[in-house]
Formats: structure tokens, sequence, C-alpha cells
């Protein structure tokens, strides 16, 4: 049975993996905002918050990575944020400089859908990524998975922060 969500109370399938916690997180391949490729494996050692939004011109996504923004200031040195969307590299460099975003390192899924269908956050019908967020320790393993049920929501950043604070 396929993975629901909704958008502004429309209902989409999420297509891909089911991950769970405890499994290791898939290993990716992504573009930077000046076209580089990034994977999982570039931070190995180091806590990831990996959070994934529809488009970082929204609102919410806006909002969202603002937030994880600020947040990742105070985390140190031991966790690495990160935003996916499926924007363009171009798209994304211009609205981290627009916003001032300094420490989280948007990555764009543009290429192809392998990242969301591996992490199981491809909206089927409107090729986007849903809202969701995973926290992957330093050794590579899912120790938090958030899907926020109504697209248009922000995550708990509460329970993200708390379940990274048990980790550092």
């Amino acid at each position: 049975m396929a993975r629901e969500i909704t958008l502004n109370g429309n209902k989409f399938s999420l297509l891909g993996s089911e991950l769970k916690i405890g499994a290791a997180a898939p290993d990716f391949t992504l573009s930077a905002n000046d076209l580089s490729d990034v994977s999982l494996k570039d931070f190995k050692g180091r806590i990831v918050i990996l959070s994934t939004v529809p488009s970082l011109d929204t609102p919410t996504c806006s909002i969202e990575t603002a937030r994880f923004n600020q947040e990742a200031g105070k985390l140190g040195d031991k966790v690495k944020v990160l935003t996916v969307s499926r924007d363009l590299p171009f798209a994304q460099s211009r609205w981290c400089a627009a916003q001032g975003i300094k420490n989280v390192q948007t990555l764009s899924d543009y290429k192809n859908t392998s990242f969301s269908k591996d992490y199981g956050v491809f909206m089927e019908g409107l090729c986007l990524l849903t809202r969701a967020v995973f926290i992957i320790d330093a050794q590579g393993i899912i120790r938090y998975i958030q899907f926020v049920e109504e697209v248009s929501n922000e995550p708990d950043y509460k329970s993200i922060l708390d379940n990274i604070k048990e980790l550092i």
C-alpha cells in the first residue's frame, strides 16, 4: 500500500523505499550549488540532519530552512544540516544568498529521482519532494524519521532538536 501525504488537503502518494529507524541510511549523490556532486559519505563521522522540502521558494520551506539555519549555528561542528529539494542548484544558491543562509547546505535532486525514491520522499504526480526530516548518526545509521503529513505545515522542530541533543 502506498504511503500518502496531503498538500493543501489534496492527497498524494509517496513513491520509493520506506526507511526504518536503525537501518543504514542509503548513500546518495546530489548536486551542490556549484554543480559538484555531494554524497552522504562526504559527511562520515558527523551527525546529519537531512531535511527534504518541495521548493525553497515557498513560504513554509523558506521558514523551515531559515529555522534550521538558525539552529545549525548552535549545534556545532559535529552536526551538518542539509536541505534537499528538486530546485535547480542556481535557484538554491540565489535563494541562500538572498536569505543569508550560511549554516545549512542546500542540495538538489534535479538530475534524477534516485535520492527521492531511495528515501521515499517523491510525491507522485507533482515530481517534488515531500516535507520530511531524517537524522543520521555519525556511523550512517538512521536515528529519527519525521514525515509531515500535511506538507504545508512545518516539522516538529522540538522533537528533531531533542533527538539531536541525545546524539551529540
